[in-house]
């Protein structure tokens, strides 16, 4: 890929969907990392990108970005209004359910702090494991949510998803995440880290999965 082509990927496609959310992960204080956690169970299910985030910015509407705050409000306060204002009408009362399990045992097993995980963690693959504790979260939930957490967590390293793969597949890019780091390592631009190119990437292959055909880069 040419260098100009590159940095147009990254300014189309490279914000972070943390900062979408005006979520700051890199200062680690575990009420931004709850948040992103909170915002990464949403995206984890099969809904759009859209719904996921119109939900999220509900549970901020309603001040509920805590787990003491959801637990206060309540299951039915999280299937209406939260859900139904954010338009997650498919799997409301189940992510409901899911966001009060999660919060209780957050709460009840880590002192209501995330990054006690991944300080305990021994490396990357323990991490993934005991993100996949709580209740309902599963291997997509927890790459999203590691994934902007790389470089952050220094044991946060999940794998590239499919969508990630086919947008290298198709650019002609390294298929790997180890391939991957080595050629923005050689090939990386100003203002910019791995972590923007790899959302790119990801924005990319969905895109295509969706349209069946390449972005116009």
């Amino acid at each position: 890929m040419r260098k100009e082509n590159l940095k147009i990927l990254l300014r189309r496609f490279g914000t972070l969907y943390s900062k979408e959310l005006d979520i700051n992960l890199k200062n680690k204080k575990k009420e931004e990392i709850f948040k992103w956690f909170l915002a990464s169970i949403l995206f984890g299910a099969r809904i759009s990108e859209t719904i996921a985030k119109n939900t999220y910015k509900a549970f901020e509407k309603y001040n509920l970005l805590t787990p003491q705050k959801i637990l206060e409000a309540g299951w039915n306060f999280l299937v209406n209004p939260i859900m139904r204002e954010g338009g997650y009408v498919r799997y409301d009362e189940k992510t409901s359910n899911k966001c009060l399990k999660i919060s209780k045992a957050l709460i009840e097993k880590y002192n209501n702090d995330l990054n006690k995980i991944e300080k305990i963690s021994k490396d990357s693959k323990d991490l993934e494991e005991k993100i996949q504790e709580f209740y309902g979260v599963g291997p997509t939930t927890t790459r999203i949510f590691l994934r902007e957490l790389r470089g952050i967590w220094k044991k946060a390293d999940p794998d590239i998803g499919k969508f990630t793969k086919l947008a290298a597949r198709k650019l002609k890019l390294p298929k790997t995440l180890s391939g991957l780091k080595k050629y923005w390592q050689k090939h990386k631009i100003k203002n910019y880290d791995f972590l923007n190119f790899e959302v790119a990437l990801l924005r990319i292959g969905k895109n295509f999965y969706h349209k069946k055909k390449k972005p116009n880069l």
